[in-house]
């Protein structure tokens, strides 16, 4: 696959002469290359739909023109079935303590309310849409039909979901990323940016607070500042309830993710410790939830 993948991106016809694509390191779901052409860097994601993880490119696509529309996200350069050329940006790519600084978390607010109220003036032709519950429900029976090695799990965790897909409730439904992780986020020194639009589509708000809360491990006290300023006012017991509920969603969502990654990613990466970690932090809230 991966040479597969570098003839792909030394051969997309938007280049004005050879390149020699680089590998660029950090993903778990795509290879990316970074390319010099005409002076300027561009990154090439190449990729087919992931039909296992509900990813479709025409979806991806969608996401990342519009969201580059709204000025969040890196301009899209060409795209064609299995690729995906956006400008490169000169910067930092987040971890997740640096999204613990209150400061950082104080600049990404602003992108996330973007992301939720604006991406969709600009969207152009179908999108999906992204609810945790139908995605882990899916998971469960890819996992059973391949006799994963979690098998044992999915009882205990589908019995889970039923419950804090209960307590969620009713929603407002915005446009949201569907996958906040720390190295999605680039910073330039005056501006960050947000990448990989790969799970975007309509949902919850809560999805992607809760998402970045875990991934990123905020403490409560920047949960509780982010949920009053999304919302722009004091947080009551009903809303944290159901945002709790879907933090815990967004944690089983990712653990599962990775145990179908487990038996069909060909990327090197570590996914049975990546299972394990996110498995833990589930389970360490979802003992929360239920003593709420």
């Amino acid at each position: 696959m991966t040479d597969e993948a570098l003839a792909k991106a030394i051969n997309l016809p938007c280049w004005s002469g050879p390149v020699s694509p680089q590998p660029l390191g950090g993903g778990i779901t795509n290879l990316n290359y970074v390319v010099e052409d005409g002076g300027k860097k561009y990154v090439a994601r190449i990729a087919d739909d992931i039909v296992l993880h509900q990813i479709m490119r025409f979806n991806e696509l969608a996401g990342s023109r519009a969201a580059s529309e709204s000025g969040i996200s890196p301009q899209v350069i060409f795209a064609e079935h299995g690729a995906l050329v956006i400008e490169f940006i000169e910067g930092k790519t987040l971890a997740n303590e640096d999204i613990q600084k209150r400061e950082t978390l104080e600049r990404i607010l602003p992108i996330i309310k973007i992301c939720h109220q604006d991406v969709k003036k600009y969207l152009r032709g179908p999108v999906l849409s992204f609810w945790v519950f139908h995605v882990v429900n899916d998971y469960a029976l890819t996992l059973k039909n391949a006799n994963s090695r979690m098998l044992p799990e999915l009882p205990r965790l589908l019995t889970a979901a039923t419950q804090l897909e209960k307590a969620v409730g009713a929603i407002d439904i915005v446009y949201g990323h569907n996958d906040l992780l720390a190295g999605n986020f680039i910073d330039d020194g005056s501006k960050i940016w947000l990448i990989d639009w790969d799970y975007a589509g309509f949902n919850s708000p809560l999805f992607d607070l809760g998402g970045i809360a875990s991934n990123c491990e905020l403490s409560l006290a920047d949960e509780e500042w982010l949920l009053e300023n999304y919302f722009e006012k004091p947080l009551h017991n009903e809303l944290r309830h159901q945002y709790f509920a879907m933090k815990c969603a967004s944690l089983m969502r990712e653990s599962m993710w990775s145990m179908v990654s487990e038996i069909y990613s060909t990327i090197d990466f570590d996914y049975p410790k990546y299972t394990e970690s996110n498995l833990k932090a589930f389970d360490e809230k979802f003992e929360i939830f239920l003593s709420m």
